[in-house]
Formats: C-alpha cells, structure tokens, sequence
C-alpha cells in the first residue's frame, strides 16, 4: 500500500462520506431548489461537483488535468438514485486507481490545463480542497432552505 492510502486517503473518504450523508439528507424535489439571483439548482450543483471529481479521477488515469468534461445523462440533476450510484462509482474508481499506485508513481507529475504541472500528491490534496469547498456551497444552499445540518459538516464546514 502506497503512502498517500495509509496516511491521507481516509480524509478523501471522509470527505466522500460527508457529500453522501448531505445527499441521504435530501430528496428529489430538494434537488430543484434555486437560492435565486444567477445561482444554480442544488442539483446541478450536485452534478458540477460530479464533473469536477471525474476531472480529478481522469487526471490520475492519463496524467493530464481536462475539465471539459460535462455529463448530460438525463434527469441527473433531478435524481437521488442516479447521483449517488454516480459518486459512488467514481468514488470506488479513485480508490482503486490509487491503491494500484506505488509510491513511486506519487510523484509523478500531471500537467493541469494551465500548464502548471503538480505531483499526483499535490493533485490529489487540490481535489480535497475542491471537495471541501463544494461542501461549503452546498451548506449555504442547505442553510437557505431551512435544513438542518449534520454534526459533521457543521464542525469541519460551518
């Protein structure tokens, strides 16, 4: 086991594990909710963070960092069920990508769009802090249709 899966990967799960318990929180109609102004709904919020994780996924498959990713499956943004088999997909995906990586390929380098290049590392503590202020996004959503917030997510996210 590599050293990124024995020391860091259990706040990639834990962060995972925090966007599933928001999401068993919710029900389909949530998923329409628009705070107004130019917002988004919640469930394309849900679908954006989606593309982003995918980003990241494909990134540690080909080294190359590609955002252009959409995913058009229909009534995605709609839908509990679809969204959470989603995630959970990707999310099995990632640990198996990186569990097969040695800690040698960590320090491998994967070109972003910018042209900046980081290590896989580095890549992969940029995706916790994607991961983490997706949260945050979707706490205002939550706070502004009245739910409640999950101990968890109050204490790390706010």
């Amino acid at each position: 086991m590599n050293r990124f899966m024995q020391e860091k990967w259990s706040w990639v799960e834990g962060t995972h594990a925090m966007r599933a318990a928001v999401l068993d929180t919710l029900s389909d109609s949530d998923l329409a909710f628009n705070p107004g102004g130019n917002n988004m709904t919640l469930g394309a919020l849900f679908r954006e963070d989606g593309e982003i994780e995918y980003a990241y996924l494909q990134s540690l498959k080909s080294f190359k960092q590609d955002f252009s990713y959409r995913n058009t499956e229909a009534g995605l943004d709609s839908s509990m069920a679809q969204l959470k088999a989603w995630y959970q997909t990707m999310g099995d995906d990632m640990k198996a990508t990186l569990s097969a990586f040695s800690d040698d390929d960590l320090k491998k380098t994967i070109e972003r769009a910018s042209g900046f290049s980081v290590p896989v590392e580095m890549q992969l503590e940029i995706y916790l802090q994607a991961e983490l202020i997706f949260l945050g996004k979707a706490t205002v959503f939550l706070k502004a249709m009245n739910k409640s917030l999950l101990p968890s997510v109050q204490e790390y996210i706010g």
